[in-house]
């Protein structure tokens, strides 16, 4: 195969293909006797198809030149062969040097604010962040971008495409920048540190968010308009809205589980890999994601670093505490699109959603097929079957199935703990929720749980979930004589006497 020669030789001349690849794989300016070979493992070939590309053996990429070839292989090898005079920073090709020192002179500098560039190009980029012209638009979601690269990036979002893998763990990323941070999860690199206290950083930002403590500096430009709280950034604040919004834009492709936040689907698609490669030191339990490790550890070490300022409660983890603030605060974020109830953790509205407003039932018994919306509930009702209690009194030998009941136990029999007394009627309750139940429906007479079907009003969720039955095609009781289904338990126990006595059957007890 010949090739056209390059410039300086006779046009009518061709070379031998094969004795000019090693010539043009060399960094220009230098000589095959002065550099260093690239690792053995990376290799260089033509590609099967298209003769005309050359291919990295690593990963794949294709590329019409040897000498972008010759530039790329030099970012799975890590190596450096130019640094500028002024800043030191290196650079694997002479043109990203050259574009560099651009910056430090005053030839390419933005008109509006005085940042300099290393091209033309990159400074009529950087003016659309004063116009906010944003000429690239994702055909699917419709959402916009100043530069072709960052959505070409986006669009990886919708397709799942994730070229970069890890070869620590086999996780995949959408960008080698992500791939570059997340390594650093197992070299333990922190390349970035604090000039006042010493404290180390794996990341650039998070660098710039701690150094706000020792300036006291607080950039606060962005405003949320339904709760009046203040932002850093706008990508933050786009973040803070989907809150109120509701705004779930990345989807499972396993479950169709959506999620507000991609690091979030991310964390959540290892779920479904079965990996758990973070193992407890101390009871060998193994966790998918290192975070749950962490929060973990605190359960051996009962390490509590994050107090309440208010009423010096303790908790593992600084989430749980903004959680228990807004007991004080009486914030309520978190709103119900269907009924307008508000709650202080998003995990607690979406209890609320499937417990009230939906019919989904994915969990069932496997001793009696009953079906259960949440699977918390699933796990004590099955106490029911296997007579678990575990419970137990610390001042007897009394056990119970439910928290509730040794709560209840312990005020009545050994005096301990906290009588809930209705201020109108000086009635006394041991637990909350039965005082709360009693306000709403002796005194208040409030019934705040609406259905959605016929607008019946309701004091309890527990009696609106009862009634829910009504219009739903839903038989979870069935007769073990005839087979007959019904919808509620008490329906059934009727039926079953009636039909016992038909069949000469009266020694099953229900």
């Amino acid at each position: 195969m010949t090739i056209l020669c390059p410039v300086g030789f006779n046009s009518t001349h061709s070379l031998d293909f094969t004795a000019v690849i090693p010539l043009l794989f060399l960094p220009s300016g230098e000589s095959s006797c002065e550099d260093e070979p690239f690792s053995d493992k990376i290799a260089v070939r033509q590609h099967v198809d298209k003769p005309s590309q050359l291919m990295c053996t690593i990963c794949n990429r294709r590329y019409t030149m040897a000498c972008l070839l010759n530039d790329h292989l030099r970012t799975h090898t890590d190596r450096t062969s130019s640094s500028c005079s002024q800043c030191q920073k290196c650079f694997r090709n002479r043109y990203a040097l050259l574009t560099h020192m651009n910056t430090h002179s005053n030839k390419y500098q933005c008109s509006q604010c005085g940042k300099c560039f290393g091209n033309s190009v990159e400074v009529k980029v950087h003016g659309r962040s004063h116009s906010g012209e944003k000429p690239f638009e994702c055909l699917i979601c419709c959402k916009r971008f100043v530069q072709r690269s960052h959505l070409i990036v986006h669009s990886r979002i919708h397709s799942g495409y994730k070229p970069h893998k890890c070869r620590e763990c086999g996780r995949c990323f959408a960008t080698n920048k992500c791939l570059k941070m997340h390594r650093r999860t197992h070299t333990g690199e922190k390349p970035f540190d604090c000039s006042v206290c010493g404290k180390r950083f794996s990341r650039a930002g998070s660098l710039k968010s701690h150094s706000r403590i020792h300036s006291g500096e607080k950039l606060l430009k962005c405003k949320c308009s339904d709760c009046g709280k203040w932002f850093s950034t706008k990508q933050r604040l786009t973040l803070h809205r989907r809150t109120h919004t509701g705004e779930k834009p990345f989807e499972c492709s396993v479950c169709s589980k959506r999620f507000s936040r991609s690091h979030h689907l991310m964390a959540h698609g290892v779920l479904h890999s079965g990996r758990k490669p973070y193992r407890c030191e101390v009871c060998d339990k193994l966790f998918s994601l290192p975070e749950r490790l962490r929060c973990h550890m605190a359960v051996h070490t009962g390490h509590k670093p994050y107090k309440c300022s208010v009423c010096q409660k303790a908790f593992r983890d600084n989430k749980n505490l903004k959680t228990h603030m807004r007991l004080h605060t009486g914030d309520k974020p978190y709103k119900c699109s269907l009924c307008d109830k508000s709650f202080r953790s998003s995990s607690t509205l979406r209890i609320h959603k499937r417990l009230v407003h939906s019919n989904r039932t994915p969990y069932h018994c496997s001793y009696c097929g009953k079906l259960f919306k949440l699977i918390s509930l699933l796990k004590l009702h099955l106490r029911v079957h296997t007579g678990a209690k575990p419970f137990s009194c610390r001042h007897c030998s009394e056990c119970f199935r439910w928290a509730g009941n040794l709560k209840s136990h312990l005020l009545k029999s050994h005096d301990e703990g906290t009588w809930f007394t209705c201020h109108i009627c000086q009635k006394s309750f041991s637990l909350k929720g039965n005082l709360k139940h009693h306000m709403q429906q002796v005194h208040e007479r409030v019934k705040p749980f609406v259905c959605m079907e016929c607008s019946k009003c309701f004091h309890t969720a527990s009696k609106l979930r009862r009634h829910q039955v009504i219009h739903s095609e839903c038989r979870n009781f069935s007769c073990g004589l005839c087979g007959k289904e019904f919808k509620h338990k008490e329906y059934v126990k009727v039926h079953f006497k009636i039909c016992s006595v038909k069949l000469g059957v009266d020694s099953i007890l229900i």
